[in-house]
């Protein structure tokens, strides 16, 4: 039962006398216990609602157009709290970061509903059969973290005795026909190599319904005292574990008209090899996993200035990256001073002095690495720096400081743009 926090005027809920403060108890005879309950039992055309108001029960009929909202709204998102991680994983990057950082940085997410809803990854670790089950009905498909599928290194590396079995859900899940996309965290020493030839091979034996794979290398902070030993990749191990994804998705490719499995591209990066091309990536299934970020935005920056014009004067400004994409976007960049030759931009890599310089991604730049190691300088007239450093839907860093508290250290304009090859092209024109 979950008490109904308001209800949204002129909605079917408002219209046939359900309030703010009645209890919600089941929605088409069905008991809801959260959202994905709420969801799934609520989308028919007419949905009988009973609840409790003053400890009594009573019963609605709502009418409306199918999947349409009842238009109740609830204490939380989920009508319920957050699931949290029961694993202790030996890469868990929230484990590696300083202390004294806002709160809500250090909570441990492993909710199956978030998976379905926001698109978050889950183990399966802290499922039970039931939920299993209530998954195959709604025919809901969901991310799960994988990284390994043998059984004893999965529990070595997740800290979790449960681990290992768990991996029976996946079959479970795939031979149900759920849908799912699955990431492998790759570790040095770990699950790479033959480890993760096992892996890629059991889960294609369970196609067609592992829609993607992605590998992505484990990011190491400096904040690792009394954890596992981790190492990153080098440029060898980087390109072996490339070669190891490319024999299997030309096997998948052969089989199923898929390759199904894709290496990030920072695996390209470290490894000193050529972006592939667009048709590599198929149709992007594992974009919000830096698979194929680069390469999108490179086409779309390329296809932005062959018909750019800029007719506006001397204009120098600087782009704050990470040393990881630096290559790239310096190219980039240099591609529009050759044809706009009153405009200069500065590409300055920023070294991760916050969680160490082995990270070197452009999303955990923090505000206090930028000041240090760009005031003094001549930056322009602007900076241009990657949304992707900043909390969603905020101006807020990692470190807490603002875009407000960088643009009064450094005394210029800041502006962030997203992974968009138009809108970056656009901002460096000043548009």
């Amino acid at each position: 039962m979950v008490p109904i926090k308001s209800v949204i005027s002129g909605s079917p809920a408002s219209a046939c006398g359900i309030a703010e403060g009645d209890i919600l108890v089941s929605v088409n005879g069905e008991i809801i216990n959260d959202v994905l309950d709420y969801m799934y039992y609520s989308a028919d055309v007419n949905v009988e609602i009973v609840v409790l108001r003053n400890g009594e029960e009573m019963k609605f009929i709502a009418h409306k157009d199918e999947y349409d909202d009842l238009g109740l709204e609830f204490d939380t998102f989920l009508m319920d709290i957050k699931r949290r991680c029961s694993n202790k994983c030996v890469f868990c990057f929230i484990d590696q970061m300083p202390p004294n950082m806002r709160e809500t940085l250090y909570f441990k997410d492993d909710d199956a509903r978030l998976s379905f809803l926001q698109g978050n990854y889950v183990t399966l670790t802290n499922l039970k059969d039931e939920d299993i089950d209530r998954i195959i009905k709604m025919k809901l498909n969901i991310n799960v973290s994988v990284h390994t599928t043998n059984p004893e290194l999965r529990v070595k590396m997740m800290g979790n005795r449960f681990a290992g079995e768990k991996l029976k859900y996946i079959r479970r899940l795939a031979e149900n026909g759920i849908c799912l996309n699955c990431q492998i965290v790759c570790c040095p020493d770990l699950n790479d190599g033959e480890e993760l030839r096992r892996t890629l091979r059991d889960l294609g034996d369970l196609m067609p319904n592992i829609s993607s794979m992605a590998v992505v290398p484990v990011g190491v902070t400096k904040f690792r005292e009394n954890l596992f030993p981790l190492k990153t990749f080098d440029k060898k191990g980087a390109g072996e574990t490339i070669d190891i994804i490319e024999e299997f998705q030309a096997l998948f490719l052969e089989k199923y008209g898929t390759r199904v499995v894709f290496p990030s591209d920072e695996f390209f990066l470290t490894a000193k090899r050529e972006l592939p091309d667009m048709e590599y990536y198929e149709d992007f299934p594992q974009f919000e996993n830096g698979v194929g970020m680069l390469r999108s935005l490179v086409d779309e920056f390329k296809n932005a200035l062959e018909d750019a014009e800029y007719d506006g004067g001397e204009r120098h400004i600087t782009i704050a990256t990470g040393y990881c994409p630096y290559p790239v976007i310096k190219q980039l960049c240099e591609s529009v001073e050759n044809k706009f030759n009153n405009i200069k931009i500065d590409v300055m890599p920023i070294r991760n002095d916050f969680f160490g310089n082995t990270i070197t991604v452009t999303g955990l730049i923090t505000a206090g690495d930028l000041i240090s190691q760009l005031k003094g300088r001549d930056n322009g007239t602007e900076l241009l720096i990657s949304r992707s450093m900043l909390m969603q839907n905020s101006d807020i860093f990692l470190d807490d400081k603002t875009i407000s508290d960088v643009e009064n250290e450094l005394d210029i304009k800041i502006k962030s743009t997203q992974n968009d090859g138009y809108e970056l092209l656009d901002a460096i024109l000043g548009l």
